[in-house]
C-alpha cells in the first residue's frame, strides 16, 4: 500500500515502526505519496534510496520551498560581484549551517522554532542592510555570516528532527540532505549571476540601480517576516 494525503493539509512525516535500522521514513509534501509499503512486516530502505530521497529533500528545502533561505543567499550575492567576497561568505555560511544541522539533528542542540524563525528573518534584513551601507568584505562581515549560518542550520534541522531517522540511516540522510541544500544554494547563486551579474554587473549604475534597490527589497521582506513570526 501507499500512504499520503491532500496537498492542502501540508507536509506529512511518515515513519515506520518496527525493529531494525533500515525502516522506511519519508517527508511527503505537495500531495506526494509514499513508496509502496508491505501490509505485513517492514519495508527495507537501502542506503542508496535514503541518499536519493534526502538529496532531493535538501534541494527542495531551498528551491522552491525555502524562500527565506533564498533571500539570505541573494543578500550575500548582492554584497559584491567580486568572487573572493562571495566565496568567503558562502564558505562561512556553509560551514556554520553544516555544524548546527548535525548538532540539532542529533538532539545535542535544541532551540524552539519560535526563537529560530524570527532570528532567521532578522538575519536576512541585516545582511541586506549591510549591502547598502558597504560593499567591502571584512572579517566582521564573515563572522556575522557565520553566526547567521548557525541559525539557518537550526532551521534546516527541523525537517530531519521530525523524521527521527534510525541510527543506521542518520549519517546517510544528513550528508545527502546537506549536499542537497548546497546544490540549492549554488543554483540560486548561479541563476543570479546569469540573470543579473553577467548582463548588468559591468554597468557603472549596477550598484545604484540594481544591488542597492534589490537589497532594500530583501531587507523589507526580512523585517516583515520578523514582525509576522514574532507577533502574528
Amino acid at each position: 500500500m501507499r500512504i499520503g494525503w491532500a496537498a492542502r493539509f501540508g507536509p506529512l512525516v511518515l515513519r515506520q515502526d518496527g525493529e531494525g535500522d533500515d525502516l522506511y521514513s519519508a517527508y511527503l509534501a505537495g500531495g506526494e505519496m509514499s513508496d509502496p509499503l508491505p501490509r505485513e512486516g517492514v519495508a527495507q530502505d537501502s542506503a542508496a534510496a535514503v541518499f536519493g530521497r534526502f538529496l532531493v529533500l535538501g534541494v527542495e528545502h531551498i528551491i522552491p520551498k525555502g524562500t527565506d533561505h533564498i533571500l539570505f543567499v541573494l543578500g550575500l550575492f548582492f554584497f559584491s560581484l567580486r568572487m573572493r567576497p562571495l566565496l568567503l561568505q558562502v564558505s562561512a555560511f556553509t560551514a556554520a549551517h553544516t555544524v548546527t544541522l548535525a548538532l540539532a539533528s542529533l538532539g545535542i542542540v535544541t532551540v524552539p522554532a519560535a526563537i529560530v524563525e524570527p532570528l532567521i528573518a532578522a538575519s536576512i534584513a541585516f545582511v541586506a542592510l549591510e549591502n547598502i551601507r558597504s560593499g567591502r568584505i571584512g572579517w566582521v562581515r564573515i563572522a556575522v555570516v557565520f553566526g547567521f549560518g548557525l541559525l539557518h542550520g537550526l532551521g534546516f534541522a527541523s525537517v530531519l528532527g521530525e523524521l527521527a531517522l534510525p541510527r543506521a540511516q542518520f549519517a546517510t540522510g544528513l550528508i545527502a540532505f546537506n549536499i542537497g541544500v548546497e546544490i540549492g544554494q549554488l543554483t540560486v547563486i548561479t541563476l543570479a549571476w546569469a540573470l543579473v551579474a553577467r548582463p548588468f554587473g559591468h554597468r557603472p549604475w549596477y550598484r545604484a540601480r540594481i544591488a542597492v534597490p534589490a537589497s532594500a527589497a530583501i531587507a523589507a521582506m526580512g523585517l516583515w517576516w520578523v514582525a509576522e513570526r514574532t507577533f502574528l
